[in-house]
């Protein structure tokens, strides 16, 4: 067991995220990965805005950030077609995970927050780039199913995955606000 923590992002954590999401850049170009968060993505304001709909989390350990996601709820705009697939349920509501980041030198953070969101929700779906070995290998070893292809709002293509799971893994540190 470690001692990370998950939290919801404040705003006086962006310095701290900026620093997270530019070396997750750094982990993508090395392995190859050279044209997912491009142009200045993840933006200041894409994170201010997941802190806004409270799905912005950081993942500490021994009081620093190490780590970073986006838990949003359904809709996701880009998720309301799928091409050469189907979603595993497009019936009940889901939550998203996106912008996942953290350090090279950290390991685990995946199954951290994949621990979290399951004991939020058990229908979940993300996306990643073709290009991105190291979060596809880490979405199938977590139980997700491929389902096809979307495209985001700016016409980049993504590989789609859900996984429906009846059962949680860990407690989590933080319930998700309600409303």
């Amino acid at each position: 067991m470690n001692n990370r923590i998950i939290r919801a992002a404040r705003p006086t954590d962006i310095t701290d995220i900026m620093l997270v999401m530019e070396a997750a850049k750094k982990i993508m170009r090395s392995s190859g990965n050279m044209h997912q968060w491009d142009g200045g993505y993840p933006s200041e304001a894409v994170i201010y805005s997941d802190m806004e709909k409270h799905g912005g989390y950081v993942i500490e350990e021994m009081g620093r950030i190490v780590g970073y996601f986006a838990f949003l709820p359904s809709p996701e705009p880009t998720y309301s077609k799928i091409y050469d697939g189907k979603w595993l349920d497009d019936v009940q509501s889901y939550h998203v995970v996106h912008r996942i980041a953290s350090y090279p030198d950290v390991h685990g953070i995946f199954n951290d927050l994949m621990n979290f969101c399951f004991s939020q929700d058990t229908n979940i779906r993300i996306d990643t780039h073709k290009d991105n070995q190291i979060m596809q290998h880490n979405i199938k070893k977590h139980g997700f199913v491929y389902c096809g292809i979307i495209y985001l709002a700016n016409g980049d293509e993504r590989l789609a995955y859900q996984r429906l799971s009846s059962s949680t893994a860990f407690p989590c540190t933080e319930q998700l606000p309600t409303k």
